[in-house]
């Protein structure tokens, strides 16, 4: 009997494209998500797969060992993690928000995935060959995500987090990894005006696999790997924005083996129908006022 693969926030957007992948490579999943009517509908969308549901929360250090507890009630070894949660996130200037805003970003986005962590690495490390957690990362650690900087900020540091504990999780024997995915998700409610080269997240969730699996050899596996190419040294490609920010997401899908392609989607025209969200719009006028010199005649419209 296969091991099964615990994902947490497994009803998000990306959460459930894991599922999916992991559902569609035969292997048995613990769905972890707060929600349990949004975990029996996931259940439900896969009849006859191996899919148990947990209800359960790791965004403090008391409700992350309650989860490990629950998954050692299970009395199931497991082969891995993978983490696919973040916050709301923040609209607007880092510096028009006051500190409480960065301080609620980290709250949501940073510390939850050390509190996990800290009580479900133990449990990888009583697996016989090892096993692998690995954090999903969205766009903004690297370049700064325009009206968004709040997000940026925290994932930057979720990255030196994942270093950090990757040194660290060698004493476990367990391989800890992010997977960092610049780009904004292709889903549903923003397929009409997402760009060809998004990835969706069953595709993600693919990759995500494809990294748990992978054998470094003789190399030392590394701490952050990017979505589009695992052995890629290359430098990171300019990150798109996106009309709101998504719970992960990010890559070269060209680069992708086996990836699943994005259906290239239609130009956007000016009709009534087909606008760009108000948001985007708001991004761009404040974008294009930042470039300007300050002018206290200059008339703006709203």
């Amino acid at each position: 009997m296969k091991s099964p693969l615990v994902i947490l926030g497994a009803t998000g957007v990306v959460g459930r494209g894991i599922v999916q992948a992991a559902v569609e490579a035969g292997r048995p999943v613990i769905a972890v998500a707060r929600d349990a009517a949004e975990l029996g509908r996931l259940q439900a969308c896969h009849a006859g797969a191996d899919i148990t549901t947990l209800v359960g929360s790791v965004s403090t250090d008391a409700d992350s060992a309650e989860l490990a507890q629950a998954l050692r009630g299970l009395r199931r070894p497991l082969a891995g993690v993978i983490v696919t949660i973040a916050g709301s996130g923040t609209r607007g200037r880092l510096l028009d928000q006051p500190v409480d805003a960065l301080r609620q970003q980290f709250d949501e986005d940073l510390l939850p995935h050390l509190a996990a962590a800290r009580h479900l690495l133990p449990l990888l490390a009583k697996a016989e060959r090892g096993a692998s957690y690995l954090l999903i990362g969205g766009p903004g650690s690297e370049l700064p995500w325009a009206g968004y900087g709040h997000r940026s900020v925290a994932s930057a540091a979720q990255h030196m987090l994942a270093r950090v504990l990757h040194d660290e999780a060698r004493t476990f024997a367990v391989r800890v990894q992010l997977l960092a995915v610049d780009m904004p998700v292709c889903s549903d409610d923003n397929r009409a005006h997402a760009c060809p080269q998004w990835p969706s997240a069953v595709a993600i969730g693919r990759r995500a696999l494809a990294l748990l699996d992978q054998r470094d050899g003789n190399q030392t596996p590394r701490a952050v790997v990017r979505y589009g190419s695992p052995r890629s040294t290359a430098p990171t490609p300019p990150q798109r924005r996106a009309d709101s920010p998504l719970t992960s997401s990010a890559l070269e899908v060209g680069s992708l083996p086996a990836a699943e392609p994005v259906t290239p989607v239609a130009p956007i025209t000016a009709s009534p129908g087909n606008v760009l969200p108000g948001s985007c719009l708001l991004d761009a006028r404040d974008l294009l006022r930042s470039l300007l010199p300050p002018n206290r005649n200059q008339e703006t419209s709203s």
